[in-house]
């Protein structure tokens, strides 16, 4: 498998962003960690051994950049207005830095992107979604949590508000709800069994809300035996990622 590890330079950050890159040819797609926060957390944990014959057949390129999520939504020390500021940081880093990356790596100006995450990292895959549309227009949020003031204290302000799902969802309407109705779509997977709490039933809200917005969604819940655990997203993303790759 074609691997490499790179440091790219982010105005927006401020320092050297991690990344690996996986695969030589075929669409891309950002893989955003969870809440280790590590560029190698999906090759560590053995994602891509499942997704091995996707990407030696050139159906996928991953680019798996390192998050700054212990700065932002696991920091409990920092102020809200601090820690949103870290998250608008690498909302810069993503899309002023990585993106153009990705697409004059590909040779593909405009490349649509695909987002996947786990846990925390399926949290970024929706807001990014969610946020930019025309940039993202599809993802895969496995075991994500979507109403992140239970990630801050139930602490709220105007910054938190717009990066927290199922509070800013809800009061879309007009042309901010036409760009996602036009430009994206979002799967959402979860399992019922051991660690799902908060997850579960997060999912089943932005679900349904997704639904009733008409944004175009799936929603798809695995049973009881299902955990929340790397087996079961190696499960899931082998399920669902072929299907958003076309």
């Amino acid at each position: 498998m074609h691997a490499r590890h790179l440091m790219l330079e982010s105005p927006a950050m401020g320092r050297k962003v991690h990344l690996w890159c996986y695969g030589h040819y075929g669409p891309p797609v950002i893989v955003f960690p969870s809440a280790a926060g590590f560029a190698h957390e999906w090759d560590r944990h053995g994602m891509f051994e499942v997704l091995g014959p996707l990407i030696r057949a050139g159906k996928v390129k991953f680019y798996c950049p390192e998050s700054n999520v212990s700065q932002v939504w696991t920091d409990k020390e920092s102020s809200i207005a601090a820690r949103m500021q870290r998250h608008r940081a690498y909302e810069g880093f993503i899309l002023d830095t990585l993106v153009p990356f990705i697409r004059e790596d590909c040779r593909w100006e405009g490349a649509p992107m695909t987002a996947v995450g786990c846990s925390l990292g399926g949290t970024y895959a929706a807001l990014f979604a969610l946020k930019y549309p025309e940039t993202f227009r599809r993802v895969l949020c496995m075991s994500g949590r979507y109403l992140t003031t239970e990630l801050t204290g139930k602490h709220n302000d105007s910054d938190l508000y717009f990066n927290n799902p199922l509070a800013f969802v809800p009061g879309l309407r007009g042309e901010p709800l036409e760009r996602l109705r036009r430009n994206t779509h979002l799967t959402l997977v979860c399992g019922r069994g051991a660690y799902e709490e908060g997850c579960i039933e997060e999912t089943i809200a932005l679900g349904q809300l997704l639904k009733e917005k008409d944004i175009p969604s799936v929603t798809d819940i695995w049973g009881r035996e299902s955990r929340h655990d790397w087996d079961w997203w190696q499960r899931q993303v082998v399920v669902h990622l072929p299907r958003l790759l076309g």
